[in-house]
């Protein structure tokens, strides 16, 4: 029997796609699926899918791993945690020198970069591989993010570059992104980024429903003008699929579904990653936290009863008011962008990864669920200027906000005069107004910390990096906390 290309471990929604794609693509590809308890999975995917078609089906570990062609490549779409450890251990001793394992999941860069050095000191390789695109994508062509071991990437690149998207000018969305977790990192970023996307929209769609009175229909079809310009994104076009659909009974479906958001962690981590680096990531925690909070649906149920606002008025000009919610939200979306782009900034730094941001930029063009317009932009920007603090910086950048700016303001001040909730385009506004602040109010604050605690201050009359404690109250001494961390 001839030996497989490429082994695929975990035949779920992206792991089947997966397994379709490679083999789609020209690739011999053994499948398996660790045993359930009612039925075969490879069973049935064989029945499915293998009549006629370059695809080995094992119900056994070992011989799914003897099938394959030296040095061993195993693409491993299995639950993120403790499962892709259990993978692991069962395929090493199975494994041998220079052999490659492919981790596809959503893991957190923590566990990759531990599993990376582990693999490596087993005599293999390992790759954490972010990949974005959901069912489609791993059919059709997916965003690609594979950072790790870097010896095995020239062995990988041509079958992951193959079944990878391909943007508008021909260029596979999938390249190499740095050692250890970076590539399980990126693919955190991306999803961060998602989160914030998704609730904009949401916000967009809410203010042109509570405040405009708008149907569902003319919400759609705003939404799909607005995807042939500047917002042009594959989360703008489904929208405006959704806020058409219909169920059975011919009603709109948006309407009946429960406004409880789920979420799997991903936003959540790029959070706490944010906090740990010292980024501002206000509009993507505002995101994860309107989940948290849609989550309490009985809570609000409660507060909505002992808490009675005034309906919204009608008496904005729509014409007005949808250009301000476009801007709003397109002002939004690059404070999203430039959030996510600078906490890779900051750990590329801090992980010694050397990320190349307009390579991500680029890969991010297709395949992914955050692509869009916007990345051409972006990925332009880094080219010019790899190592640029913030997209904010950037001429092209400031040359939109300013042109936005106006509408983003008046909006804000008219969903709060109508009691309507925007608290992402609230929260992208405050950080714009923050970053391009010259004196914050934090003065203030370290006061009140030396105060308390003695954490010293910067004065502004004398060179950065020297340290004062004051004797607030006439009974304190020269003794301090330390040196406060700015």
């Amino acid at each position: 029997m001839k030996k497989s290309d490429i082994g695929v471990i975990g035949l779920a929604v992206m792991g089947e796609g997966l397994a379709l794609n490679l083999e789609d693509k020209g690739y011999h590809v053994s499948v398996y699926n660790r045993p359930h308890p009612s039925h075969s999975v490879v069973q049935h995917f064989m029945q499915e899918y293998g009549k006629g078609r370059r695809f080995e089906g094992f119900e056994d570990l070992k011989a799914f791993v003897q099938s394959l062609e030296r040095p061993r490549k195993i693409l491993m779409m299995v639950k993120a945690g403790t499962a892709v450890d259990q993978v692991i251990e069962q395929l090493l001793p199975l494994l041998e020198s220079g052999d490659i394992l492919i981790d596809g999941g959503n893991s957190n860069f923590e566990d990759t970069e531990r599993r990376v050095q582990y693999v490596e000191s087993k005599g293999c390789y390992y790759i954490g591989a972010g990949v974005s695109g959901g069912q489609e994508g791993a059919l059709h062509g997916a965003s690609i993010m594979p950072g790790g071991s870097g010896k095995a990437w020239p062995q990988v690149r041509e079958i992951l570059q193959r079944i990878a998207a391909k943007a508008e000018d021909g260029s596979p969305c999938c390249e190499w992104i740095g050692g250890g977790g970076a590539g399980h990192f990126v693919k955190m970023v991306h999803n961060g980024i998602e989160y914030a996307d998704m609730e904009l929209i949401a916000e967009a769609y809410f203010v042109m429903k509570q405040t405009l009175n708008t149907g569902n229909p003319g919400i759609a079809t705003w939404f799909e003008e607005w995807n042939k310009g500047k917002l042009k994104s594959y989360l703008i076009e489904i929208t405006a699929d959704i806020l058409r659909h219909k169920d059975t009974e011919g009603n709109f479906l948006i309407d009946k579904i429960l406004d409880v958001a789920g979420q799997k962690g991903t936003g959540r981590w790029s959070v706490i990653q944010a906090m740990e680096l010292g980024i501002p990531l206000n509009l993507i925690a505002t995101a994860v936290f309107q989940r948290d909070l849609s989550s309490h649906k009985d809570l609000r149920i409660t507060a909505a009863r002992k808490y009675k606002t005034d309906a919204p008025v009608f008496t904005h000009k729509p014409e007005i008011m949808y250009q301000e919610i476009h801007d709003s939200l397109y002002a939004s979306k690059i404070i999203s962008y430039t959030q996510g782009f600078a906490l890779m900034q900051q750990a590329s730094e801090h992980f010694h990864w050397e990320l190349n941001l307009a390579a991500i930029a680029r890969i991010w063009r297709a395949g992914c669920i955050i692509r869009a317009a916007l990345l051409t932009p972006i990925a332009e920007i880094f080219d010019s200027t790899p190592h640029l603090e913030n997209l904010l910086l950037s001429s092209w950048f400031r040359e939109q906000i300013r042109e936005v700016l106006p509408n983003w303001k008046a909006l804000l001040i008219k969903t709060t005069r109508e009691n309507t909730a925007v608290p992402a385009f609230a929260a992208a506004l405050n950080y714009f107004y923050s970053l391009t602040t010259q004196t914050l109010p934090a003065n203030l604050i370290q006061a009140q910390r030396d105060y308390f605690g003695a954490h010293t201050f910067e004065r502004t009359d004398r060179p950065r990096n020297e340290f004062f404690h004051e004797d607030w109250t006439g009974e304190g001494n020269d003794t301090h906390a330390g040196i406060y961390n700015a």
